[in-house]
């Protein structure tokens, strides 16, 4: 099901790709010919986005059955069918170039996430995303980032406290953070909690004395990151960011601390490789292997 606002990513992208009108498939395919398409994996990775790419085929004909045999969040390996569609084949062409993007983009992102999860299996931390996402895209690509097991970081900058270093330079007094943290307390909206980036064990220590629900470790090496988690003592939340790679991740993770965040995860990741295979409509059914 789609959540609220995914329509008008929807339309914004089908409005980019169509233009004025898809002028080869008018030209060339009789109106009257119906059509099957094939969703196909054509490499492992975990899925994302089938419910947008239905959602994209019938905007664009409502009259397009799309039938999913895969979930969003479920690991498939190449070969495998995610889901059919039928209906007119000028509408399924019309179509299928927008809902790839999406469907192809989201996959990648739950596999680049699923692929960070498991390096981190075992110890305590948690990955999470970044606000560096594709602009218009962001609740797509967080929600695939939950499909690939991640967690969301905040959503926009009225979601969350999180003084930045820039922040930081632009209270520029030696007691920046106490001040940063006592001032977003007293003036923020209280149901919010209040983060501060620190890359010094010193900065650390301001944060936690001036009540910060979580610390932002910013490119600590492995043995700063050891230390600041034996001198949080769990009265705060530890994130780690900034130099994470999936080589670094696992001895990140062993330091202690309770979040990892990996702004690769949506904007590096590249996309899965999904096909979309069309024939003339000569069965309704699932073809069974």
């Amino acid at each position: 099901m789609l959540q609220p606002g995914w329509e008008a990513i929807i339309d914004l992208a089908l409005a980019e790709d169509i233009g004025t009108g898809d002028v080869t498939t008018l030209a060339t395919v009789p109106a009257s010919t119906r059509a099957r398409g094939v969703l196909l994996a054509k490499a492992e990775g975990v899925v994302s986005g089938l419910d947008v790419a239905r959602a994209v085929f019938q905007r664009v004909d409502t009259a397009i059955t799309f039938e999913a045999f895969a979930a969003d969040g479920e690991a498939v390996v190449a070969g495998v069918e995610l889901g059919q569609v039928v209906g007119s084949a000028r509408s399924l062409l019309t179509a299928e170039r927008t809902a790839l993007n999406l469907l192809q983009r989201l996959s990648g992102v739950a596999t680049a996430t699923a692929r960070h999860l498991a390096a981190v299996a075992g110890t305590n931390a948690r990955i999470i995303d970044t606000r560096k996402t594709t602009p218009g895209l962001r609740a797509l690509e967080k929600a695939a980032v939950r499909h690939g097991g991640g967690a969301n970081h905040r959503f926009s900058l009225a979601d969350g406290v999180l003084i930045k270093d820039n922040h930081l330079a632009a209270i520029g007094t030696p007691d920046r953070v106490t001040r940063a943290v006592r001032q977003a307390r007293a003036l923020a909206p209280h149901t919010l909690r209040i983060e501060v980036e620190v890359t010094t064990l010193a900065e650390l220590d301001e944060a936690l004395t001036a009540g910060a629900d979580i610390v932002l470790l910013d490119n600590m090496d492995i043995e700063q990151m050891r230390k600041a988690v034996r001198r949080t003592a769990n009265r705060a939340l530890l994130e780690a960011s900034g130099g994470v790679t999936l080589d670094r991740l696992r001895a990140i993770a062993e330091t202690g601390v309770d979040l990892i965040s990996v702004g690769a995860l949506t904007h590096s990741a590249p996309a899965l490789d999904i096909s979309f295979d069309l024939a003339l409509d000569s069965s309704r059914g699932r073809t069974e292997d």
